[in-house]
């Protein structure tokens, strides 16, 4: 199943069944839509670090407004990287994914 860019009805996740084709035009749809959602955040990065930047610095409205565009975009590209995470082949662990595994464990538990 291949999460889609988008939601369904009440907000819940959107599904693309398995077997409807790599160039089905909803696959094509989602892979267009993706691009779009993950250069719109490319764009908000690049304008909130000059807005940071600029003198004088952005106001309490303009910063909240600021907010929540980037949790709308923060969103739409966490929903891609599970999409595309999701689609990515099962790994069997070897051992330097152990040795990563190890690192992470101990680096979190600080």
């Amino acid at each position: 199943m291949r999460l889609l860019p988008w939601t369904g009805e009440g907000g819940k996740p959107a599904y693309l069944a398995p077997g409807s084709g790599e160039s089905s035009f909803v696959n094509r749809l989602a892979d267009g839509l993706e691009a779009v959602q993950l250069g719109m955040a490319d764009d908000l990065l690049d304008h909130v670090e000059t807005s940071l930047r600029e003198q004088p610095r952005p106001g309490e409205a303009q910063l909240a407004l600021t907010v929540t565009h980037l949790c709308h975009a923060l969103r739409d590209v966490l929903r891609v990287a599970h999409s595309r995470g999701d689609r990515l082949p099962a790994r069997e662990p070897d051992a330097w994914t152990a040795a990563a595994d190890a690192v992470l464990d101990r680096e979190v538990d600080r």
